[in-house]
């Protein structure tokens, strides 16, 4: 089965914790309503086409020299050297380069290049050192920044675009940043992970990344007024969400703390969530003029800005919330159904992961990538949440139960879909560092990707262990993740979605917490 195309792939395992409160809600939708977004005008649809064709164009080039270099033969060296995480089967034979899975060019005539307009229909133009000179008069739009670890970065912008849609404003969203896999690592733009032109074409909803408004090289300082939504939904920290994505930008902001009727539950101090549609009407001019007058400073000019008008921003909207904090594990989820169902990876991204799927099979070039399963296991920072478990040894679930997931996914995939998954097509991740551990997975016959010895990052950045793991477990036909991770709950949702597949979270926190 094909990582790429329309079914498109998503989702796996990385081993950094994806909040720093991984128990408390995770933020998801509104009420489920079609979103309410601009239809496309016929001049507007050339300039999407074109952004697309030369996005790939250009990645998939780049794609296959790169992978030319990463060549079957060269990475064969490092085989022998994968150690546990990355049994490879006894029948694998090695393949000469022109065997490779590379992906297919498809180079756009060159007059369709030049005639195409070079930026988008939401803008006046190419991007300006200035945010503010490139708005339309007549569009509105809404931004919003990321603070977390990058599944939970992904989930707060998918809020940031469905909420935009019930303000009826095009969504501005940044690059995510990286606090996951070291500070010291550059950021990664938004669209060099997922496609922005199809989700716009898909979705029906406008999107604009930043670098598209305003050039990132500009020394232009812009001073911004946003509502402070996290401290209307704490008691802890007694200031906007710190995040430094303002700073990329070249924003002076100037916060007006939210009023305290946001906050889904009054007065409780254990769910942060704010409700879509309290947000909507803080967005509208009545309620907005109720609510204004007493901005703070902003910390470079001084300046006190009350909310914006035309740029309506937000500190953080991870917390925002269609009915609960736990939106996102429900199928009636407003943010999974409208927004995060339509972003696919760039189909660079599915390529890289189609390769690495048959390598980690052994399989030649010519292949299509059969049905398997993906396990997320996160563990890790997990630990500190065991408070239930009587030893240490008890919180987490053994490898049999884990075994036991993946034996019903199987059965469910064999009744339901008539496809026999064997075990030796199981692709897991997990941040478990137990050798002994990984020595039980390796009995199971389960694969997994070792990073290192593909020297991912040398080839691709810093970014690409933790995006490729995740488009290989979208890629999934069944799959097995972490109860109350983001990162299961949201690859979970890929899987069923985009493969029609079959999923089971495995409960965790006490000794046979998982029994059933």
């Amino acid at each position: 089965m094909p990582l790429s195309g329309k079914s498109a792939s998503n989702g796996y395992a990385h081993a950094r914790s994806e909040s720093s409160l991984p128990l408390l809600p995770y933020a998801d939708s509104s009420l489920p309503a079609t979103p309410a977004s601009r239809s496309f005008t016929p001049r507007s649809m050339p300039y999407f086409a074109h952004k697309r064709r030369l996005v790939l164009t250009a990645c998939l080039s780049l794609a296959a020299i790169v992978l030319v270099i990463l060549s079957f033969t060269t990475l064969s060296v490092h085989e022998a050297s994968l150690g546990v995480p990355v049994p490879v089967s006894e029948h694998h034979e090695p393949h000469d380069e022109e065997s490779q899975p590379t992906p297919p060019l498809d180079e756009p005539p060159a007059e369709e290049l030049e005639e195409a307009p070079e930026f988008s229909p939401f803008l006046l133009g190419p991007p300006t050192q200035s945010f503010r000179d490139n708005l339309r008069n007549d569009t509105q739009y809404i931004t919003s920044w990321i603070s977390a670890g990058w599944t939970n970065d992904i989930m707060t912008y998918a809020n940031l675009i469905y909420l935009g849609t019930l303000t009826d404003r095009v969504p501005v969203v940044a690059m995510f940043t990286p606090s996951h896999i070291g500070g010291d690592a550059e950021p990664i733009p938004f669209g060099e992970v997922f496609d922005v032109p199809r989700f716009i074409e898909e979705s029906g909803i406008p999107l604009l990344e930043w670098h598209e408004v305003k050039d990132p090289a500009s020394a232009v300082v812009d001073e911004l007024g946003c509502w402070n939504i996290w401290e209307a939904v704490q008691y802890n920290e007694h200031f906007p969400r710190r995040s430094v994505v303002p700073h990329m930008l070249g924003l002076d902001v100037s916060y007006t703390k939210a009023p305290a009727w946001i906050k889904m539950i009054p007065d409780y101090p254990h769910d942060m969530c704010s409700s879509f549609w309290s947000l909507t009407r803080l967005s509208f001019p009545e309620e907005r003029a109720r609510n204004i007058g007493n901005p703070s400073p902003s910390p470079m000019h001084n300046a006190r800005l009350d909310p914006d008008e035309h740029m309506l921003c937000f500190d953080y909207l991870y917390y925002a919330c269609a009915q609960q904090s736990s939106d996102l594990e429900h199928d009636y989820a407003p943010t999974w159904r409208f927004v995060l169902r339509y972003l696919h990876w760039t189909e660079r991204i599915e390529s890289i992961a189609e390769y690495y799927v048959k390598r980690v099979f052994g399989l030649p070039a010519e292949e299509e990538v059969p049905p398997y399963i993906a396990i997320h296991v996160r563990h890790g920072d997990f630990g500190n949440w065991c408070w239930q478990a009587e030893k240490p040894e008890d919180c987490f679930a053994p490898l049999s139960v884990i075994e036991r997931r993946v034996k019903e996914v199987q059965e469910e995939l064999r009744q339901r879909k008539g496809i026999d998954i064997p075990m030796t097509r199981v692709i897991i991740t997990s941040d478990e560092k137990d050798p002994a551990w990984w020595a039980e997975v390796a009995a199971l016959g389960w694969r997994t990707v070792d990073h290192e010895a593909a020297h991912t990052v040398e080839l691709f950045g810093r970014w690409y262990p933790v995006i490729l793991d995740a488009a290989i477990q979208s890629g999934a036909m069944g799959f097995v993740g972490t109860d109350r991770s983001t990162y299961s709950i949201v690859s979970r949702r890929r899987v069923d979605t985009w493969n029609d597949g079959a999923s089971r979270m495995v409960l965790w926190g006490y000794k046979g917490a998982d029994d059933h």
